[in-house]
């Protein structure tokens, strides 16, 4: 890493002369400045919310002053993390619902359910996080344990990637539906069905079919605020959230004005046929905070419920393709759309199939327009003649899902198909950015799990000792880019975010260890000691 030697600088609203006033001075740190040098230094001048300079400590204590200066203590700065796909208001409702992340057994999962019930009472439980990929038994539970438990109260429960749906038949009932219906037709999803009834599991398009009572205003607010709160405390300060609709955008911004939210948002709205409608015409939303330019499409479902769209059957279930959630014409309908405008079109796409089909879909519609920065969200399993794709295209992309996956992925696709899957470096390599994220909250929140996802390709347990597929690992220079000036530019930002320098927002984190140069195995251990947004503190351990 290279030192920052002079990198005081004007800016058109004050001059360099000694003891200029700015808002806000941190010095004796270690500060990244993940400049396009990768560059650092020791400390920064803030005012007005933004960088006005970054320098040595004599550098910044000889031309500037402020009544507002803090000590690093030589603890590292970087700047403010950014997750490059998430789903933030989600991560808030999650809080007023029953959490099923971590269990290890279907009957573990309804302890949670009986005891969620017993706490909150509630006309219809929801929540998420189970994953039958966990459990001894490595298969999807039926309803008929929910039914003895819940035989009134109806019970909807997410798979922990969103993808699947575990029901009761209250739930059934609530949505004009009964077990005996097992002839629905629906593209794109699946009821799983067994010994000639339906067993409670819906798989992506399916779940549609149950109908779920909605956040009312408060619970809404609610969420988002404890959504804000979670994320400050982890360094977070902008989140690209796939998949909001309209009325959740407008009271993000509402929230946003009042100063109430402060966490800076880009918006991939939900290309439901009406949001395409009314954004394309609209145009691009665009304040300080909130960045609405891009719709998020869904290609297919998620691998561990063998919704991912494959070239060939899974290895671990005869004749099974999983599916495309549309007909393939339409996502060419919704690209030419979102093509005619100046929005981004970030699309879900797991599958080897899947992916082959958006990348070309996207070829085909942009011809030759320049800087579009269309996205592959997840970019999961790619065959080896499709990743020349990614020549223009932005493989956005979380490292988390890779670790989590390992133990099984092997069996449900083979060994073939598993080079080209999780291949972050090769994706990298051919694009030249990657913008990295976590999915959260099908993952962990924490970015720092990303992070040792990505370099050391290892779980929280140390395993495998020698890293998964570690060909495609990424280093800790790519990784810290990913998080924060290429997720910048994969949002049309870099020019206020994503790095320490001078005229960009003043959003930096204050780490306790230096994930540069702290022992790998150290890295998930790393804690957030205070978050600024525009130079404002917003989170302090």
């Amino acid at each position: 890493m290279k030192k920052l030697v002079v990198v005081l600088m004007c800016v058109s609203l004050f001059s360099c002369h000694k003891n200029t006033q700015v808002d806000l001075i941190v010095y004796n740190a270690t500060i990244y400045t993940v400049n396009e040098t990768f560059e650092t230094a020791q400390s920064i001048a803030i005012k007005d919310g933004k960088f006005v300079a970054i320098g040595t400590d004599k550098e910044i204590r000889d031309s500037y002053t402020s009544t507002n200066s803090i000590d690093a203590e030589n603890k590292p700065l970087y700047p403010g993390l950014i997750d490059a796909h998430c789903h933030f208001y989600r991560l808030g409702l999650q809080q007023q619902k029953v959490d099923l992340s971590g269990t290890q057994s279907y009957d573990e999962v309804l302890e949670r359910l009986v005891q969620f019930q017993k706490e909150k009472n509630s006309s219809f439980i929801t929540g998420r996080g189970w994953d039958q990929n966990d459990w001894p038994v490595k298969e999807f539970p039926t309803k008929e344990k929910l039914d003895k438990l819940f035989p009134n109260t109806p019970v909807a429960v997410g798979r922990v990637d969103g993808h699947a749906l575990l029901v009761n038949e209250a739930a059934l009932k609530a949505s004009g539906l009964s077990s005996k219906d097992t002839n629905i037709k629906v593209t794109g999803g699946e009821f799983i069905v067994k010994n000639g009834r339906l067993t409670g599991v819906l798989i992506d398009a399916a779940m549609d079919f149950i109908k779920i009572p909605g956040p009312n205003k408060d619970e809404a607010i609610e969420g988002l605020l404890a959504a804000q709160k979670i994320s400050f405390s982890y360094g977070l300060t902008t989140v690209d959230d796939a998949g909001l609709d309209k009325l959740e955008i407008e009271l993000i911004d509402s929230l946003q004005q009042a100063g109430d939210l402060e966490m800076r948002i880009y918006a991939m709205v939900s290309a439901t046929q009406d949001n395409l409608d009314y954004y394309t015409n609209k145009g691009i939303i665009k304040t300080d905070r909130l960045n609405v330019r891009s719709f998020k499409v869904y290609g297919d479902g998620a691998l561990g419920s063998r919704g991912a769209a494959m070239k060939k059957p899974y290895s671990d279930r005869d004749n099974h393709y999983g599916a495309l959630i549309f007909a393939p014409e339409r996502y060419t309908q919704i690209a030419k759309q979102i093509a005619k405008s100046d929005y981004q079109m970030n699309t879900h796409a797991i599958g080897d199939s899947t992916n082959y089909w958006i990348l070309k879909t996207y070829k085909d519609v942009l011809t030759d327009a320049k800087n579009r920065r269309w996205r592959i969200e997840h970019a999961q399993i790619i065959s080896e003649n499709d990743f020349n794709y990614f020549d223009n295209i932005i493989p956005s992309i979380q490292p988390t899902h890779a670790t989590s996956d390992m133990y099984w992925a092997g069996d449900r696709i083979g060994a073939e198909r598993m080079k080209g899957a999780y291949a972050f470096k090769k994706l990298l390599n051919t694009y030249g950015k990657v913008a990295l994220g976590t999915d959260f909250p099908v993952e962990n929140v924490n970015p720092f799990y990303t992070f040792y996802a990505a370099v050391a390709r290892k779980d929280l347990n140390n395993y495998p000792a020698n890293g998964f597929q570690m060909e495609n690992a990424l280093t800790r220079e790519e990784t810290l880019r990913g998080m924060t000036i290429w997720a910048a530019y994969s949002n049309f930002e870099e020019d206020e975010k994503g790095s320490i320098e001078v005229g960009k927002f003043a959003d930096f984190v204050i780490l306790d260890r230096d994930l540069m140069t702290v022992e790998s195995a150290k890295i998930p251990d790393t804690k957030v000691l205070a978050t600024y947004v525009n130079g404002q503190k917003v989170y302090e351990n």
